[in-house]
């Protein structure tokens, strides 16, 4: 008799696989490396699958699906989670019908991100249970386990994954599709349980500490925590990827593992504690299970300060378990990055740098205009925010640096979280006017060419409704909205950017051109697009 099927698959390809298994009925989420990859395998094995204009939005179609007595997946990376906190925090208290899973790719060590924050922090604020895979196997197997989790006890669940357990791939053996969900979606009125008005508000704060208060007491005696026997000289606890690192660094010990890291199993790591004679968490980031360990009371040890930053490894496990607080040794310098050779941004960024601009930047590809050598970018804060702090910067500077101020951001950046900053560039206008400018190059980019509401098609590229950028500004009163490619001529592109600071008043340049890294597929999704639409049209007159 044949063993279950292996299948060798990175953290994100074993969710996505876990999702289909699931009987997600749908996966929505904003890319952001490291979780892009979840969404587009789930759409490859079949699943429905789409991203929405930003997480935030995609979080609460998630909860709607979930309301209804459906499964949900919404993925994103951490700094995603800060824009969708506001929801989550809500919907803990609202719970949900079906089951709902949100998936956190946090990045320590900022491969590809502003911060390394540690989101982990959320499930404690927002009061949601936590799960941690520390391989591709239990990424697939604790996305089961959470949508288990979630319809169990009505509650959204947060599975923290991180950029090592995204992109390493490990053997995975599928256990089968999850028992289906019990009914069809439907719609069920509850407006005491939904409708969060302080009076149904305050009742359902109690109701959900006392679902985590029962999901704790499954997690200490049902839960996905195991502990490998070792010599009681050493115990390690830990959870996530720092497992893995920490039964090489010292396989002589005696190990803890937390599958679900909140609520924690308190009783479970007491009686470890207990059981050896030094303790040390290992952990990445910041110290979250020796804070919370030791608050209960538990003589643990931690990981000194130096290695809170970037990812562990092997060695620095060591190092953690040696208390060697010695330098590190430097990492050589790698190739610092750059625009592409012939990219679009180039021309715009040249024109800022020769025109000394005062750039408030924003997440993107253009973002690495900061480096030689254009060195163009001032400001770089989160998603959007090149608008806000440009028009900070324009209400108090002196006029003549006022004038120079710029806010640079990317068509899907500015889809995702510009749109607003535009609003209020109209209702709060500075004296000096304001300039804009979308660098649309048609794509997403930087997380790997995909499409956005600004592209007219789908997640799998099928066509859909367009949001036409320049039509948006000029519905929101901006007369001053030019149109036009930055590399056609470079000279021109200059001088209108200058006339456009010198007009002192609100303008926005769509600064258009294909990524060269996606203009031959996007040539491809536009033929074929025409070609469907020339046989419906043949079908039609036949009919």
């Amino acid at each position: 008799m044949s063993g279950p099927e292996r299948l060798l698959l990175s953290g994100d390809e074993a969710v996505a696989l876990a999702a289909r298994d699931g009987d997600i009925a749908l996966g929505t989420g904003y890319p952001g490396t490291p979780s892009t990859e979840i969404l587009e395998s789930f759409s490859r094995l079949g699943g429905r699958a789409q991203w929405a204009p930003n997480e935030k939005v995609a979080l609460e179609v998630g909860l709607g699906v979930a309301y209804a007595g459906a499964r949900a997946l919404v993925t994103m990376k951490h700094v995603g989670l800060n824009v969708a906190a506001d929801p989550l925090f809500t919907a803990a208290y609202t719970g949900v019908t079906g089951a709902l899973v949100v998936v956190s790719a946090d990045d320590p060590g900022m491969a590809s991100s502003q911060n390394e924050q540690d989101n982990r922090r959320y499930a404690v604020a927002a009061g949601i249970p936590m799960l941690e895979p520390a391989d591709s196997q239990e990424a697939y197997d604790f996305t089961l386990l959470a949508l288990h989790v979630s319809e169990r006890w009505g509650i959204p669940v947060l599975l923290r994954l991180t950029t090592r357990v995204c992109h390493s791939s490990t053997v995975v053996r599928p256990a089968g599709a999850l028992t289906p969900s019990n009914a069809p979606a439907t719609f069920v009125r509850d407006i005491k349980g939904r409708v969060m008005i302080p009076a149904y508000a305050r009742p359902a704060h109690r109701r959900l500490r006392e679902k985590l208060a029962r999901i704790q007491e499954w997690n200490e005696s049902e839960g996905p925590n195991r502990e490998t026997g070792g010599d009681r000289s050493l115990g390690i606890i830990t959870a996530g990827i720092s497992f893995m690192h920490a039964r090489e660094a010292a396989p002589e010990a005696a190990v803890l593992k937390l599958g679900m890291s909140y609520p924690l199993p308190l009783e479970t790591i007491r009686r470890f504690v207990g059981s050896v004679s030094r303790c040390v968490v290992i952990e990445e980031g910041d110290p979250y299970l020796l804070e919370a360990i030791r608050t209960a009371g538990l003589a643990v040890e931690g990981k000194p300060e130096g290695y809170r930053f970037g990812e562990l490894d092997v060695n620095r496990v060591r190092r953690i378990l040696a208390a060697d607080t010695s330098p590190e040794p430097v990492a050589p310098p790698g190739k610092p990055p750059q625009l592409c050779q012939g990219c679009p941004h180039r021309s715009v960024f040249g024109a800022l740098r020769n025109l000394d601009c005062i750039v408030a930047s924003d997440i993107g590809c253009y973002t690495l205009a900061v480096l030689p050598p254009f060195e163009a970018a001032d400001t770089c804060v989160c998603m959007g925010a090149s608008i806000g702090v440009g028009l900070g910067l324009r209400h108090v500077l002196p006029p003549e640096q006022a004038r120079r101020v710029v806010s640079t951001l990317g068509d899907s950046t500015f889809i995702h979280s510009g749109i607003t900053g535009l609003v209020e560039m109209v209702y709060n206008p500075p004296k000096t006017g304001h300039l804009v400018i979308i660098l649309d190059n048609g794509t997403t980019a930087m997380t790997g060419l995909q499409e956005h509401p600004g592209t007219g098609r789908t997640l799998d590229h099928q066509p859909t409704g367009k949001v036409v950028i320049e039509d948006l500004v000029r519905s929101l009163g901006i007369a001053r909205v030019h149109v036009t490619d930055p590399t056609a001529n470079s000279a021109a592109f200059q001088e209108l950017v200058a006339a456009s600071l010198g007009s002192g008043e609100l303008t926005v340049i769509v600064a258009r051109r294909n990524c060269l890294l996606a203009a031959g597929r996007i040539k491809e999704y536009e033929r074929s697009a025409a070609h469907e639409e020339i046989t419906e049209d043949c079908v039609e007159q036949q009919d």
